[in-house]
């Protein structure tokens, strides 16, 4: 699953130090709801993260209302343009294209 989020203008440098060091408890919770890698690369303000994950639609079922996940998301909150609430039906970005 890839997906794309975007920074507010100045929160670069404090998502970077933020991403540091990822909560245990989320970690668990990630793991535990299916994910087995998680990279996001970012480009000025706009992120892009790479999700292998066993259902991104299970996964954030799982995580919707778990508790390290809620403060994460509150912690994201205060650094994205657009928070994700989890209520949604996301699916990502549309591939367009791929080397074959």
């Amino acid at each position: 699953m890839t997906l794309h989020t975007r920074l507010k203008p100045g929160k670069e440098s404090e998502y970077d130090n933020v991403h540091k060091v990822i909560p245990a408890e989320l970690d668990s919770a990630l793991r535990a709801a299916g994910v087995h890698t998680w990279r996001i690369w970012r480009d000025g303000r706009d992120l892009f993260h790479l999700v292998e994950v066993e259902d991104y639609q299970r996964m954030r079922h799982e995580l919707r209302d778990h508790p390290a996940n809620v403060r994460w998301q509150a912690r994201m909150a205060q650094l994205l343009k657009v928070e994700d609430d989890y209520s949604g039906t996301d699916s990502g970005l549309r591939l367009v294209w791929e080397l074959p």
